[in-house]
């Protein structure tokens, strides 16, 4: 069992399997981006032996992130080796659902249990600002095929910021009702430097997200928890919840219960700080030490972020390197 110095239980890995996209999100729009040489990524049979070693000290969910993790080369196969461990309790792909329509099939196949698709946008012309090179056309299909396979818990996440996408909110959640999805509306943590936006201006708390829902929508709020960060609401008479993550505006570090593995090997203590450990470089000098190597990493987990929407950010990685 994985306990960090402050008494919490950590049975959630969070695995960046890339830090590459065939189409950027709402998070990562610098031009300043830059890419992982391939010598510095984890290979899939790496991120395995790390991810049995997590299993083994408790863990029981996973979640493959990116980058998109369905452009890395044989990701079925780590998928279909994750899905296959003993005490692993949840399988989870989060996607920018590009890749569904021709991957959905396998995915359930391999063992792939839950998705989450990332989609900021129900507009084809914002949606290619956004992205660059994407097709909101394809991540629609995406959706339509993965429900079609017959994956029953899909999400989306939805990442709100003022003049960019807040005047959708009321259509995105329509859409979750009609498409039968869940929704998570998450305000935008301040990862690396952006040249496009001031943090500031367009920031969107979730307390304002939830005003304008309910303006048009009866909700309640859940009790449930799923010892992760979200806040989870229902519409009266509806089926789907809909869940807010809000790092600044409503801090969830007390009963955080997860870590990160980004695509270069680092484990992450926290999302917003530095706090990591070097695990490539353990798994290719000292394999025998690694399961030491995380439970002494335990130790370095903070207390909390300290995300500060009015200064520029100490966290210079990208989400593409972090892992969404």
């Amino acid at each position: 069992m994985l306990i960090d110095k402050f008494g919490r239980k950590i049975n959630y890995l969070r695995i960046s399997v890339t830090d590459r996209c065939d189409f950027r999100c709402i998070y990562c729009m610098d031009e300043k981006m830059r890419f992982l040489a391939r010598d510095q990524i984890l290979t899939l049979e790496e991120i395995e032996q790390i991810a049995r070693t997590f299993v083994h000290l408790g863990v029981e969910k996973i979640r493959i992130t990116g980058g998109e993790p369905l452009v890395r080369r044989n990701i079925l196969w780590l998928f279909e080796k994750l899905s296959q461990l003993n005490g692993l309790k949840e399988l989870v792909l989060t996607t920018n659902g590009s890749q569904l329509k021709t991957m959905a099939q396998d995915l359930r196949n391999s063992g792939v249990k839950r998705l989450n698709i990332s989609l900021d946008t129900l507009k084809e012309d914002r949606f290619q600002k956004i992205t660059r090179t994407g097709h909101l056309s394809d991540v629609l299909s995406g959706i339509q095929q993965a429900k079609k396979v017959g994956f029953k818990k899909i999400k989306i996440n939805s990442v709100i910021m003022k003049n960019r996408n807040a005047d959708e909110i009321i259509d995105l959640v329509n859409f979750a009702i009609a498409e039968d999805l869940d929704i998570t509306f998450i305000e935008e943590m301040p990862l690396g430097l952006m040249a496009e936006h001031d943090r500031s201006e367009v920031f969107y708390s979730s307390d304002e997200v939830l005003k304008d829902l309910k303006q048009h929508f009866d909700l309640i709020e859940l009790l449930e928890t799923t010892g992760g960060p979200a806040k989870y609401y229902q519409i009266i008479g509806k089926s789907n919840k809909i869940g807010f993550i809000s790092p600044h505006s409503h801090n969830f570090c007390d009963t955080c219960n997860r870590v990160r593995l980004t695509a270069e090997g680092r484990l992450l203590l926290c999302l917003g700080q530095e706090h990591s450990v070097d695990l490539r470089k353990t798994i290719r000098t000292c394999p025998e030490q690694l399961e030491q190597t995380i439970r002494k990493s335990m130790d370095l987990k903070p207390q909390g972020h300290d995300f500060n929407i009015q200064e520029q950010p100490m966290i210079f990685r990208y989400m593409n390197h972090t892992g969404g």
